[in-house]
């Protein structure tokens, strides 16, 4: 893309009244009054594209986000592991996924597993987020057996594992009811799950992502059969191919409803389409978009926090997605989560993303800074087990060379950080 964003630290002043749309004047001011906005609203401000207007909806969500969450902005240290890239499942969106015979296709061992659960925990994790490709030979036993194993090791270690589509996947093989799954993964050591898998939570756009993944109404049942057995997960959105506004409300209210059903969900995190090399990009052109534009990434947070506020209070940006400056300017857009330190991604950056695997809790803790917002380490419940005020955490060395790229280098550009980091010197 090669627009430009705004990546000042704090949002300017309210637009005054008579600049912005009495039509989007009268939604923001239903939500500031602790109102919700329903699905044709949110279309509405999905939709509108004048600065004054666009001003108005951003400066809205950072006043719900503050009201919220207060100045502090979270992140988690922890480490993605993808136990294998080798899935069948030909979903048209995923560049991730690898047949057996691809000399680039994974499947580590539970001992490869949990090797790098004790390297995490040596980096100062206290997560990691585990998931993998539908492999045909996985017996549907992998999932709880890795779970022990992790927790044989590293009892503290908080698991945050497998999607809804592998909890379908691992039913199914093991041909349990999703419940039974569920609770056995729980008694296992499962902690939370990642609501990922949910795409668009709409028939027809699933449809023509992918003929044969995990439906709505399955992802659904087994999302809130998570929350009954006592699993909270988080909410997810994938956004910006071949879906338009109208879809973005009705997959946010859905998920609106869910929460006031279940109580179940920790936090809503869009994601960006990343499309180079997928199958849905490259065989539909014209028909399919690179992803969203600035515009819509900055709305989609934004309205998610209108939208949500009082129901899921955690607004997570994805800085793998995004990149560190894009992120830190959603902290201006609603969001109050940078996610985690990863230490390892493959998802995102098989599909082209370049913005690294790692951002170490020291960076992130400048980044915070830089956005005038005060940083701290959560669990992955979101309580608070550090603030950083005063002090910072000790810096590391990235686990995967970076080849040379800092992701604090953009950090010049913003007028906050650039005077401590002149300061300093």
């Amino acid at each position: 893309m090669t627009d430009t964003f705004d990546i000042a630290p704090v949002p300017g002043p309210a637009p005054e009244a008579t600049t912005t749309s009495p039509h989007v004047r009268a939604i923001l001011d239903k939500a500031l009054s602790g109102e919700e906005i329903n699905q044709s609203e949110a279309v509405v401000l999905f939709k509108e594209n004048g600065k004054a207007d666009k001003t108005a909806i951003y400066h809205t969500a950072d006043l719900l986000r503050q009201r919220a969450k207060g100045d502090l902005v979270t992140f988690a240290v922890n480490r993605n592991i993808n136990f294998t890239n080798i899935c069948y499942m030909g979903c048209k969106f995923c560049n991730f996924a690898k047949r057996a015979e691809d000399v680039d296709a994974v499947w580590h061992s539970v001992e490869e597993v949990v090797r790098r659960c004790h390297e995490a925990w040596d980096r100062g994790a206290t997560e990691v987020c585990i998931q993998g490709g539908l492999h045909p030979k996985l017996p549907g036993s992998y999932y709880e057996d890795l779970c022990k194993a992790i927790k044989a090791e590293l009892p503290d270690m908080h698991l945050h594992a497998f999607s809804p589509y592998e909890v379908w996947y691992g039913a199914t093989k093991s041909r349990m009811p999703y419940r039974d799954f569920l609770q056995r993964l729980k008694d296992a050591g499962l902690g939370t799950m990642p609501g990922t898998a949910a795409e668009i939570l709409d028939t027809e756009i699933r449809k023509q992502l992918t003929k044969d993944k995990l439906t709505t109404e399955k992802w659904i049942e087994i999302v809130r059969t998570a929350h009954e057995v006592g699993i909270k997960t988080t909410s997810t959105i994938m956004y910006g191919h071949i879906d338009a506004p109208e879809h973005w409300a009705a997959h946010i209210d859905l998920i609106r409803s869910i929460q006031k059903e279940t109580g179940g969900f920790t936090e809503f995190v869009p994601l960006s389409f990343q499309h180079e090399g997928t199958e849905l990009y490259t065989s539909y052109p014209g028909k399919v978009r690179k992803g969203p534009s600035l515009d819509e990434i900055d709305k989609m947070h934004a309205v998610a926090r209108i939208m949500l506020h009082g129901w899921i209070d955690n607004i997570q940006v994805s800085w793998t997605k995004l990149g560190p400056a894009h992120a830190m300017a959603m902290l201006s857009r609603g969001a109050n989560d940078l996610g985690g330190t990863l230490m390892e991604e493959s998802i995102s950056r098989s599909a082209g993303a370049d913005h690294g695997q790692e951002i170490t809790a020291y960076e992130l803790v400048q980044i915070i800074r830089a956005s005038g917002r005060v940083p701290a380490k959560r669990a992955s419940d979101y309580r608070i087990l550090e603030t950083y005020e005063h002090h910072d955490p000790v810096p590391l060395a990235p686990l995967i060379d970076r080849a040379g790229a800092d992701p604090l280098d953009f950090l010049e550009m913003v007028p906050v950080a650039a005077a401590k980091m002149e300061a300093a010197e």
